[in-house]
């Protein structure tokens, strides 16, 4: 269930309430008896990185460029044949 915010139009008074999508929105403020409005408040919900891939995340390597432990400081290409 969503999380709605109201502000009074008279008092400025705001208040959070959890309601159905099918319920009905507030419209009398309990303080003042005056006229609900519904705001739109910031979300607290951040997307971060430049994408949904595996490589956007830190501290982890995409899979299939590992180098194996045994081709490591062993390199036959640059060896001197005499």
């Amino acid at each position: 269930m969503p999380i709605y915010e109201y502000q009074c139009e008279k008092c400025g008074m705001s208040v959070e309430v959890l309601q159905k999508i099918s319920d009905k929105p507030l419209e009398v403020c309990e303080k003042c008896a005056g006229k609900m409005g519904r705001i739109i408040s910031q979300s607290s919900f951040h997307l971060k990185g430049g994408g949904w891939y595996v490589t956007d995340y830190a501290g982890s390597s995409r899979p299939g460029t590992s180098v194996p432990p045994s081709s490591i400081g062993s390199d036959s290409s640059s060896g001197s044949s005499s």
